[in-house]
């Protein structure tokens, strides 16, 4: 399992400028946004996804005010998606359940997850800050969005679309 001083220092070897927020673990967008760290950046929504017939993996990665319309992205990506377990999820990128985080690819040594990001995560904003778990629901990291693509391109294949 990754901790987040594991990633705390990842962001530090990498000379990414981050601010980290301790706060009570959570385990839904709900219980984040009830935090009301949302004034440091965009909350980011992180869901891992998985295709039976094509045995791939995705995590979609969004702004958390949008919904997900699984038919729809099962569409656009064609493939059949349905939750992944999260047995998966700790086998592939070392997380558990309420730890979802683009910040896990960094574990998939093989590239196993493809990461698709929403578009909209793409475009330039006012704020560029993003917030997401440091692969532990009990903090979130606060970075620029290039930051995070720049840790994370070479890991695994990068698909953006619009959710």
């Amino acid at each position: 399992m990754s901790s987040k001083e594991e990633i705390y220092n990842i962001l530090k070897e990498n000379n990414i400028n981050y601010e980290a927020v301790e706060h009570k673990a959570v385990y839904t967008m709900e219980e984040m946004l009830e935090l009301e760290l949302d004034k440091k950046g965009r909350i980011i929504k992180n869901i891992f996804l998985f295709c039976r017939k094509t045995k791939r993996y995705f995590l979609i990665i969004m702004e958390e005010s949008k919904r997900l319309n699984l038919k729809d992205l099962s569409s656009k990506l064609q493939a059949k998606l349905t939750f992944a377990s999260e047995e998966d999820l700790n086998k592939y990128l070392s997380l558990s359940k309420g730890a979802v985080s683009p910040f896990g690819l960094l574990y998939d040594k093989d590239g196993i997850v493809n990461l698709v990001i929403d578009r909209d995560l793409v475009l330039p904003k006012t704020n560029n800050i993003i917030g997401i778990h440091p692969c532990d629901n009990t903090a979130t990291v606060f970075l620029e969005y290039a930051d995070l693509i720049k840790l994370i391109k070479n890991k695994n294949n990068i698909e953006i679309i619009d959710i």
